[in-house]
């Protein structure tokens, strides 16, 4: 009787993972682009019945973007095994532009830029925004730049890896054109810790 018992017992143990354990599955890459706009356009309504203007409503959605960066950067990192810590700001505002935007709207963002007089200042161009396409503004309300949502995901996504910044979205005139810009001008702490990192 003992016998069995210790040959029972060296038997290796069937491999049961707690979900906790196991890795966070890809899931699908993309999402239908109608089903998106579907709800982001209701998102946009239901705000819009509970403020009195349009700066209001561009508060909500970067209040509702801020909430999403702060759980697309945990789930990206988590994803990402291989990605290091982030800890410079261009290679933060990269990792941005490039996965962040890739994973949420399907391609990286047009351009990262600097602004030129000013060292704590840097934009993230994106021409025609997935949340500007679909949505018709009501001409009561022809200022409104739904692109704050995406203001708010890069807010947030910035607060949660220590890059505290003021994040704003801007149409800005190209030509005949325009382009939508979300400025990102970093809190002095961030900068003194730029330059001492040399």
């Amino acid at each position: 009787g003992d016998r069995r018992v210790e040959m029972s017992a060296s038997k290796p143990a069937v491999n049961r993972k707690s979900i906790v354990d196991r890795p966070l599955p890809r899931g699908k890459t993309e999402v239908s682009v109608s089903a998106y706009c579907l709800l982001f356009s209701e998102m946009v309504q239901y705000y819009q019945q509970r403020v009195t203007s349009i700066q209001d409503l561009e508060k909500k959605l970067a209040g509702a973007g801020y909430g999403v960066g702060v759980r697309m950067l945990e789930l990206v990192v988590l994803r990402e095994k291989s990605s290091k810590r982030e800890t410079r700001v261009v290679g933060m505002l990269s990792f941005i532009k490039d996965t962040i935007w890739k994973t949420m709207w399907g391609k990286p963002a047009d351009a990262l830029e600097k602004v030129t007089e000013k060292d704590d200042e840097y934009m993230i161009h994106e021409k025609e925004p997935l949340v500007n396409t679909y949505i018709s503004v009501p001409k009561d309300m022809g200022h409104l730049n739904c692109a704050a949502f995406v203001a708010g995901v890069v807010h947030g996504i910035l607060d949660s890896a220590d890059f505290p910044a003021r994040v704003t979205a801007h149409t800005v005139p190209v030509g005949s054109e325009t382009r939508t810009t979300i400025l990102i001008k970093f809190a002095p702490e961030v900068m003194d810790r730029e330059r001492r990192m040399g």
